[in-house]
């Protein structure tokens, strides 16, 4: 195992990160300095209670899907390919076969633990990771990587820009509610007409907003945000 790892903006420097309280944050950079060369802990709750912080810290990023949890009690940080490169050299594979097995890897590099639409073989190290399609890439260059709201997200795409700009108008909320309803929307077939994503989560949203003040009791499609394993 490497004494030195990397951690990438586009995953820290989101909101949901962000959002988490510092105790969890630390907990997750600690998590991820104490990982084998494939992401996986066989102690996090050691760690935690090593850093001083709570249960709560740990459950929390289990249910915000930045580290992904087996039965067996072992962890593995879902965004470990996006984080960190490592040289076929120097990669030494992970302990936890059974536990890996499980895993899928989406095209954006993070782990999943539910057959996405389009995967790609989990690698032995970089040099071995299979060549993604030009299309796909093509389609996805753009777009940032919004499986930190829900594991399910494979359909509605989004830049940055477009990203922050809903987060200011609505709120995180609001914004990945409609996020995950447009992309069931999608996966089901009924969203083919939305060819422009930004626009259709600003109408929801812009809808959606209005309603709720117009009817303050309204109740709402989902009580809490929900994050499938």
């Amino acid at each position: 195992m490497a004494d030195k790892r990397m951690f990438s903006k586009q995953i820290i420097d989101s909101d949901a990160f962000l959002d988490m309280p510092l105790s969890a944050q630390a907990l997750y950079f600690h998590l991820n300095m104490r990982a084998d060369d494939d992401g996986f802990i066989n102690s996090p709750k050691k760690i935690q209670r090593l850093i001083n912080c709570s249960e709560d810290d740990l459950r929390l990023l289990i249910a915000k899907r930045f580290v992904l949890k087996f039965d067996s009690g072992v962890v593995v940080i879902k965004h470990w390919l996006i984080h960190n490169y490592l040289r076929k050299d120097t990669y030494k594979p992970t302990n936890y076969i059974e536990e890996k097995s499980m895993l899928y890897t989406k095209t954006n590099k993070s782990y999943t633990l539910n057959p996405p639409s389009s995967t790609v073989v989990l690698r032995e190290c970089d040099e071995t990771v299979p060549q993604i399609r030009e299309d796909k890439i093509r389609e996805d260059k753009n777009s940032i990587d919004l499986s930190f709201i829900d594991d399910s997200i494979e359909k509605v795409k989004l830049t940055q820009e477009q990203y922050n700009k809903l987060i200011n108008k609505y709120g995180e909320y609001q914004l990945h509610k409609e996020i995950l309803a447009l992309d069931n929307y999608i996966v089901n077939g009924k969203g083919n007409k939305y060819k422009d994503h930004y626009r259709a989560l600003n109408t929801w949203c812009m809808k959606n907003k209005a309603n709720t003040q117009s009817t303050p009791n309204v109740n709402k499609q989902y009580d809490a945000f929900q994050f499938d394993d």
